[in-house]
């Protein structure tokens, strides 16, 4: 069975109504990201930051998975698939994708300010300030903020690596590490860019670019791969 691996990033997630962080104003939400996605804003401000995700994760209990999410998901049906996304948001799962690797973290779930390894779901969408790990330490959103080690892209890079098909959506591929992850794909992957703007990539063998929006772009390659499947 072939392997088809999905690098997906915050357009995907817009079409759902979830708002971006790289508009052209360099806002997200009317707060800037050095205030509110970093941790020097979380030792200047905690409850700033906690109140700007917790407005997020209510935010995402109201948006729901739309068709390149749900055409996502049929893929499993006919190929091996592991998404690799950027966002936090977990409208993968939601749609029924169920091998999913969050490079940036998870908006429903927390994790000790003193022990990473302790990360537990979130009850609802709040995270209050005064909630407690086990250890005695305030919980944190579970995000890798700005500056943040991404402690998950060495196995986002062997997962590329083994990829037959290899499909980018949603991401402008400015953010690194993330970014570099398709110098990773072997050289005689299909490759498959989904974007309605135009994304510089480097030169790269079989590479095919649909200047389409993930919703409508990313049915219609699905089906195809399916067709030509079997």
């Amino acid at each position: 069975m072939k392997k088809i691996v999905v690098l997906t990033g915050s357009g995907i997630s817009a079409e759902s109504g979830i708002k971006t962080f790289r508009d052209s104003d360099g806002l997200w939400e009317e707060y800037r990201i050095e205030d509110v996605a970093t941790y020097d804003a979380w030792l200047r401000n905690p409850e700033l930051v906690q109140d700007f995700y917790n407005q997020r994760r209510k935010q995402l209990y109201e948006a729901n998975p739309n068709k390149a999410h749900f055409a996502l998901a049929k893929l499993e049906q006919f190929f091996e698939v592991q998404i690799i996304t950027q966002n936090i948001d977990d409208l993968h799962e939601r749609s029924g994708s169920t091998n999913v690797l969050h490079l940036h973290g998870e908006l429903k779930k927390s994790r000790s300010t003193i022990d990473p390894e302790l990360i537990y779901d979130i009850n609802g969408w709040e995270l209050k300030m005064g909630d407690l790990c086990e250890k005695g330490s305030q919980l944190r959103p579970h995000i890798v903020w700005f500056g943040e080690a991404v402690p998950l892209i060495e196995k986002a890079s062997e997962l590329v690596a083994e990829a037959d098909i290899f499909i980018i959506t949603g991401t402008s591929l400015q953010v690194y590490p993330a970014a570099g992850l398709l110098m990773y794909a072997k050289l005689e992957a299909a490759i498959y860019l989904v974007d309605p703007k135009s994304i510089h990539v480097p030169h790269i063998n079989h590479l095919t670019v649909i200047k389409e929006k993930a919703g409508k772009g990313i049915p219609e390659l699905v089906d195809q791969l399916i067709t030509e499947e079997i």
